[in-house]
């Protein structure tokens, strides 16, 4: 047996020789970044070999300085003797450090609040057909001995008008001992169901004011919870981390390829139910003193892939042609079907997926933003790990899905990070002196740059002519922020390592201002492809709706200036914040709502931009700075010839 000592850590653990260094980890509980789920060739999970030997190769992802100084790729070191490793706190902090967007309560409030709008107004009810009740049963007699079952059916078809009760078994196996104890004075929680109710709880003594429900938004990079009111229709409490399926891969490709290997599939479940749901869950129960069995209804929503890793669905048919997805509605589901820590009876329901890659997260999202009621032209874009976009009125609805990749979230980028603790958010690049104004999440040292951080950078370093259009470094500067290596490869130096006591200096390489140039590209050409299917173009737009964790800090101007989004009046965009999330919400307490969002599934449109004519060429026009055709972007013309 070999022992690894994973310093950084404090935590010592044993493996096979020849076992890989990136799956011990793994097996260990600890994180370590790995997107490209351990394929060699992202270079995130760069960890330090302080003591010990062991079987590695230097990469292009690790520079001469790194190698010299006992960096190696966990994804490609096999262990052959006793080690000592540091894991970089950037690889892993990454994810339980990560900023989950909305965290303010009055902009979540006022979020929430435009989104019950939507609903009122168009004469929807906020219903549920969940309901609490006390009551106080006859207790037996000798010439009262009918069952408890049938006295609780008698009570329920005198006094409530329902003929039939239903339960499951645990609920038998507690009820003799609920009613003796209460005196036969209980609270039931039932499911109306025309001329008959589904019991869900039975609780001693009078609990009709604690009744509950939780919307949950699966992202693939994060994973948010709400705690809801059913009563009032107030959010009790929200909590938020990071997926923690992150480490098996940061797309949806890598985490459905990890789901065929063995034990993949219950390996990416548990991360999901076990490691990031449930814990969620019970720091709100901790929080508000809440009971789980109070917990009675669930809306969940996710992308396609992600909603069939939360059931266990096997999912690599997503991938391959066709991309059949496995379901699109959702299965009948009780809490304790999916092992979620809340009543085990709870109804647990999924929005509803319109594709492979166009999923609940995006019909959940455009119910909360009120397209299927808008008289105006609306683009809704998801900027996520995924990229969804939809394009409609109350009358059509398009969809399409880009493969952006991560580059949003930070992935793709050699210095690129999620939104936690010490990534830099802002950048803006003095002219003269190119040095940058960094704003770092936290105020903290610079560890990398997030996807809001890599859009200012970008164009920042346009706008300041260091780079060209192509995204290529003027050859001709003299700065010491500018360098070439020996392969004549570009970069820029966001911060010396001198600046702010760092192991090495932060850069951004000519390689990375491609891979992020590609993920623009892939959303514009998919806005422009999508639009373009109807034979309009974006003047038609009246709306621009802007979802997903990167949205609440991005720059509407800069992301203009680069080509991500059109240039079209600036007064049209607006954030929407967590639209998946707002809209799990709306169908969490609203019957009427959720019903809305099952006819969103069954109407939208799905275009596959794969196999679209003229995609491919828009996609190749959309992979320069702002764009091959400047006459698009006549703000950023007249920008740059000035």
């Amino acid at each position: 047996m070999i022992k690894v000592n994973f310093k950084s850590h404090n935590k010592e653990v044993y493996c096979n020789e020849g076992d890989n260094l990136l799956e011990v980890a793994r097996n260990s509980n600890i994180f370590i970044d790995a997107p490209c789920n351990g394929n060699v060739s992202c270079g995130k999970c760069k960890v330090k070999l302080l003591k010990g030997k062991v079987d590695t190769q230097k990469t292009l992802h690790i520079k001469d300085e790194e190698w010299e100084q006992g960096y190696i790729l966990a994804c490609h070191t096999k262990l052959i003797e006793d080690v000592e490793i540091k894991v970089p706190s950037k690889l892993s902090s990454s994810m339980h450090g990560m900023k989950i967007e909305g965290s303010d309560k009055n902009k979540d409030k006022e979020i929430f609040d435009r989104a019950k709008n939507i609903i009122e107004t168009h004469d929807l009810d906020f219903k549920t057909n969940i309901v609490k009740t006390y009551i106080e049963l006859d207790e037996p007699t000798l010439d009262d001995n009918i069952s408890d079952v049938d006295r609780l059916e008698r009570h329920v078809r005198n006094n409530l008008g329902f003929n039939e009760i239903d339960f499951r078994l645990e609920l038998l196996r507690k009820m003799p001992m609920i009613f003796r104890e209460s005196d036969f004075k209980i609270t039931i929680t039932y499911v109306k169901k025309k001329n008959k109710v589904t019991i869900l709880n039975i609780e001693c003594g009078n609990t009709e004011d604690k009744l509950y429900g939780a919307a949950i938004d699966i992202g693939t990079t994060s994973v948010v919870v709400c705690l809801v009111n059913l009563y009032t229709k107030e959010v009790v409490d929200k909590a938020s981390s990071g997926n923690a399926q992150i480490k098996y891969g940061a797309d949806v490709i890598h985490r459905i390829i990890y789901s065929t290997k063995k034990n993949g599939l219950e390996q990416l479940n548990k991360a999901v139910i076990d490691e990031t749901i449930n814990p969620l869950l019970e720091s709100i129960y901790t929080r508000n003193d809440i009971n789980k069995d109070n917990v009675v209804t669930l809306m969940v929503a996710g992308n396609t892939t992600m909603s069939s890793l939360f059931l266990g669905v096997y999912t690599d048919y997503l991938r391959q042609e066709p991309f059949i997805p496995p379901f699109l509605k959702s299965p009948k589901l009780m809490g304790e079907d999916i092992g979620l820590n809340v009543n085990a009876s709870a109804y647990v329901y999924l929005a509803p997926s319109v594709a492979s890659y166009v999923g609940g997260d995006i019909t959940a999202g455009v119910l909360s933003a009120g397209i299927w009621a808008s008289e105006e032209n609306v683009l809704f874009i998801d900027l996520g790990t995924n990229g969804e976009i939809v394009f409609g009125n109350k009358d059509y609805m398009m969809s399409c899905a880009c493969s952006a990749g991560p580059a949003f979230e930070g992935g793709g980028i050699s210095c690129g990070m999620r939104a936690s603790n010490g990534a830099i958010e802002k950048v803006n690049i003095n002219k003269e002196t190119l040095k940058p104004e960094l704003t770092i999440i936290e105020n903290c040292e610079p560890l990398g740059i997030c996807g809001s951080g890599i859009i200012d950078l970008i164009c920042q370093m346009l706008i300041k002519g260091i780079i060209d259009r192509r995204g290529k470094i003027h050859r001709d500067l003299k700065n010491e922020r500018i360098r070439f290596n020996e392969h004549e490869i570009g970069e820029y130096v966001l911060a010396f390592k001198e600046e702010y006591n760092l192991e090495n200096d932060i850069t951004v390489t000519e390689v990375d201002i491609d891979n992020f140039i590609k993920a623009k590209g892939a959303i514009y050409s998919g806005a422009a492809t999508l639009i373009e299917s109807l034979g309009m173009d974006f003047s038609i737009i009246d709306k621009v709706y802007i979802a997903g964790g990167i949205g609440n800090n991005l720059n509407i101007e800069n992301s203009i200036l680069i080509g991500l989004l059109p240039d079209i009046e600036r007064e049209k965009f607006a954030y929407i914040g967590n639209s998946s999330l707002v809209g799990s919400y709306l169908a969490l307490i609203s019957k009427d709502a959720k019903r809305k969002l099952q006819e969103i599934g069954n109407e939208m449109t799905y275009v596959e931009l794969s196999v679209y004519p003229t995609y491919m060429d828009e996609f190749i026009s959309a992979c320069f700075l702002p764009h091959t055709n400047i006459e698009q972007f006549p703000t950023v013309k007249g920008l740059l010839e000035g």
